[in-house]
């Protein structure tokens, strides 16, 4: 037993006995060591090249023959012929003939107005012509009978039989009779005009329209007062109905005066009504109102269209783009036009360029611009149809950065 104990020591190792502190210069190396690396990487992290967040736009292209936008605007379709049809008179309405969307025309009966106390007055004025009609044929046969009466004395005096005293007396008798005829005759045109006068009012209570076109508000019902003036406060209208004309529809825009000299009349315009955004109507400029609105700046441009539409109506809202005029001695050689945003090309040195975005990355581009299109560039040369650009591009941003599409 005790051999195989003394076999067993002999095969352990002994060791060579640490030395005081030498554990811990380990531990602190190690450490430093991990220390020292996550340092070196925080910096390479917070050092590291961060992508740009930029906003980018497809370069688009004009097609060939297109005139070029000189200005856009913004306004509204109005109708140059609108109306509020009113009555003449004062009275209350029995008859509305007439419907929000109803198309009318020149003459059409709108409403009625009770009649009753003009059609009495047309009649007692008829009466009074009458009975001034029957006076004339009476006056008539008396002045006859006094002309006969005077021949008779008159040839009696030039056989002596009669004096000249009876003779002026049936003279004077003569003249009588033919003023009295004179003043019928007048009093017959005077009831005549009391009669048309009457005759007049009977009509004005009929209303009618001015003109053809399309009722677009019914204000008013039957039993209620109307009035040519406003009158009685809330419990009278002033009118019965507003009537459009739909021939004569064009758009109204508010230029800015800074940039009135780029319109003159009989420029074409693309309008775009804000209910059809995909839907361009062509049209051209009909005349520039010359007065400026002192408060806003601006100059009022009326618009003409070049064909109306149903679509078409008064109030809407619509955006107009002026064109450029079309040279028409170059229009079978015209070429598309790339263009692009005018905030996308930056000039430096006489020199243009702009970034074209290539997957993460982007590429510095020179190119070569020409006119304008409204708020874009021309392009002659250095982008294409479908490239993307940067738009307002930052003063850090380089060739090869990293990007971050907004």
């Amino acid at each position: 037993m005790s051999d195989s104990t003394d076999d067993l020591s002999a095969l352990r190792i002994e060791r060579e006995p640490l030395r005081p502190g030498g554990s811990r210069w380990v531990t602190r190396i190690v450490l430093l060591v991990v220390i020292g690396s996550a340092g070196v990487g925080a910096w390479l992290w917070s050092n590291r090249e961060r992508p740009i967040e930029v906003e980018t736009t497809q370069v688009t292209a004009r097609a060939a023959g297109t005139q070029a936008s000189v200005l856009n605007a913004s306004g509204y379709v109005t109708a140059r012929r609108r109306a509020t049809v009113s009555s003449k008179v004062t009275g209350k309405v029995i008859e509305v003939n007439v419907d929000e969307g109803m198309a009318v025309r020149e003459g059409q009966i709108l409403a009625r107005l009770d009649d009753s106390t003009v059609r009495a007055s047309l009649a007692l004025a008829q009466a009074q012509l009458n009975a001034v009609k029957r006076t004339v044929p009476e006056v008539e046969v008396r002045l006859e009978e006094a002309r006969t009466t005077h021949r008779r004395r008159e040839q009696l005096a030039k056989e002596g039989l009669s004096t000249p005293a009876e003779t002026d007396q049936t003279q004077a008798e003569v003249n009588s009779l033919m003023a009295r005829l004179e003043s019928a005759r007048e009093q017959i045109h005077v009831a005549e005009s009391q009669v048309a006068l009457q005759q007049t009012s009977l009509n004005d209570t009929i209303i009618r329209a001015p003109f053809s076109g399309v009722a677009i508000s019914k204000d008013a019902q039957p039993g209620e007062m109307v009035s040519p003036v406003s009158a009685g406060g809330g419990f009278t209208r002033t009118g019965i109905s507003t009537i459009v004309d739909m021939k004569s529809l064009e758009i109204e825009v508010d230029v800015n005066e800074s940039y009135i000299n780029r319109v003159r009349p009989g420029q074409p315009v693309a309008a775009v009504l804000d209910a059809y955004p995909d839907w361009q109507i062509p049209a051209k400029v009909i005349t520039t109102v010359p007065t400026a609105d002192r408060q806003k700046a601006t100059v009022l441009v009326r618009i003409g269209f070049h064909a109306l539409d149903p679509r078409i109506l008064p109030d809407m809202g619509v955006k107009v783009t002026f064109l450029r005029e079309a040279d028409e001695a170059n229009a079978a050689q015209a070429q598309a036009v790339t263009l692009v945003p005018k905030s996308a090309v930056v000039t430096a040195n006489g020199a243009s360029h702009v970034f074209v975005t290539r997957q993460d990355t982007v590429e510095r581009r020179a190119v070569q611009t020409g006119g304008t299109d409204g708020d874009r560039l021309e392009i002659r040369a250095g982008l294409q149809s479908g490239d993307r650009v940067v738009v307002a591009p930052s003063a850090d941003l380089v060739e090869g950065r990293r990007i971050v599409i907004k």
